[in-house]
C-alpha cells in the first residue's frame, strides 16, 4: 500500500522480516503518510533494499536529501546494513545509529542497531526503539515492558535505561501448534472464547509443567465432546500465554507493567495480567515505534 503525501521533514521506517513500513513524518512530528509491503528482510538481498524503500517513499521525494531512520531486522547481518548490537544495560533511547548504503541522493537512511544480552543469551531488533518511545513520553518508568508478539519480550527498565530482558516464543508456538500440528483440526481461525482464555491462564500459571498433557486434552475433548474450535483457539492461548506469564511472575509480579504492541494482543495480555490483579498501561506499538525513531533522528541530529 502506497500513500501520497506532502515532502516530509523526515522518513520514520519500521522494517521486520516480513513486511515494510514507512511514515511521512512533518516538522512537528505530525504523520504525513503511511506506506507499507511486504518486502521484509526475509524477501530481500542487500542489493534490493533500497529500491524496496523507493517503491513506497519515493513519492515522498523531491530536491534535497530527506533523512530515513530505520529500526528492525533491516540492521540485522542480513539486512541492508549490520547495525552492532549495543550490550545491556544501556539507555533505551537508540544510540549508534549506522548510515545505510544508499545510491539514490534523494535518501540519506541511517539504521539503529538492537540489543543484546550476554547471560541469559538473548537479542532484540525493533522492540529497543518501541521502548525508547515509551519512555519518551514515560521518562519516570521504573518497571517490567511487555512486547507480545512472536516473539515476546519481557524487559526491565530502570532509571532510562534496559538493564535485562526475556524473549518467548509463545506466538511462533500458537501459529505452529494451531496450523501444523495435530491441533490443526481442533483450533478455529478465528473467534474466542473469554471464560476458556482465563481458565486456561489459570490452570497454566498454577501447573506450567503439564502443558504438554494439557495441549492434548485439548483434541481429545474436540473428538469426544465437541469442543467448539473458538474455545480451543482461546485455550491454547491461554495455555501458551500463561506458561509464559509463569515464567515471568519474578517480573510482573511486584512492578509497574506497560505493554506495548498491537491492540488485539495488547488486549490478550492485558487480559490475562488483570485476571492476576495487575493493571498494565497500555500502548499502540506502531506509536511507539515512531516515537522511537523520533529520539533516534534527535539524537542523529545532536551529533552531526
Amino acid at each position: 500500500m502506497i500513500a501520497s503525501a506532502p515532502k516530509p521533514d523526515w522518513i520514520a521506517v519500521d522494517w521486520g522480516t516480513t513486511r515494510l513500513r514507512a511514515w511521512a513524518m512533518g516538522a512537528a512530528g505530525n504523520v504525513l503518510g503511511h506506506a507499507e509491503s511486504n518486502d521484509g528482510m526475509g524477501k530481500l538481498d542487500k542489493e534490493a533494499f533500497e529500491a524496496a524503500l523507493l517503491r513506497i517513499a519515493g513519492d515522498w521525494l523531491g530536491k534535497g536529501a530527506v533523512g530515513v531512520v530505520a529500526c528492525g531486522m533491516v540492521g540485522s547481518r542480513q539486512g541492508w546494513v549490520e547495525a552492532p548490537y549495543r550490550s545491556t544495560p544501556c539507555p533505551a533511547c537508540p544510540t549508534g545509529a549506522v548510515m545505510a548504503p544508499a545510491r539514490d541522493p534523494r535518501i540519506s537512511v541511517h539504521v539503529i542497531p538492537g540489543i543484546k544480552q550476554s547471560s541469559p543469551a538473548d537479542v532484540m531488533r525493533g522492540e529497543e526503539t518501541q521502548i525508547a518511545g515509551y519512555l519518551a513520553g514515560n521518562p519516570e518508568f521504573d518497571g517490567v515492558i511487555c512486547l507480545p508478539g512472536t516473539h515476546s519480550k519481557w524487559v526491565r527498565v530502570k532509571a532510562g535505561e534496559i538493564t535485562g530482558f526475556r524473549t518467548a516464543m509463545t506466538g511462533e508456538m500458537f501459529e505452529t501448534l494451531g496450523r501444523h500440528s495435530v491441533l490443526r483440526h481442533t483450533v478455529g481461525e478465528s473467534g474466542w472464547d473469554s471464560s476458556a482464555f482465563e481458565e486456561a491462564i489459570s490452570n497454566s500459571l498454577a501447573h506450567p509443567e503439564k502443558l504438554a498433557v494439557a495441549l492434548f486434552s485439548l483434541r481429545a475433548e474436540a473428538l469426544l465432546q465437541g469442543l467448539a474450535k473458538e474455545a480451543a483457539r482461546a485455550r491454547l492461548s491461554g495455555l501458551l500465554v500463561g506458561l509464559e506469564l509463569a515464567d515471568a511472575r519474578d517480573l510482573w509480579l511486584s512492578r509497574p507493567v506497560a505493554l506495548i504492541g498491537a491492540p488485539a494482543l495488547t488486549l490478550i495480555y492485558s487480559d490475562a495480567l488483570s485476571a492476576q490483579g495487575v493493571a498494565p498501561a497500555v500502548a499502540d506499538g506502531a506509536t511507539m515505534t515512531r516515537a522511537g525513531l523520533a529520539a533516534a533522528r534527535a539524537l542523529l541530529r545532536e551529533t552531526t
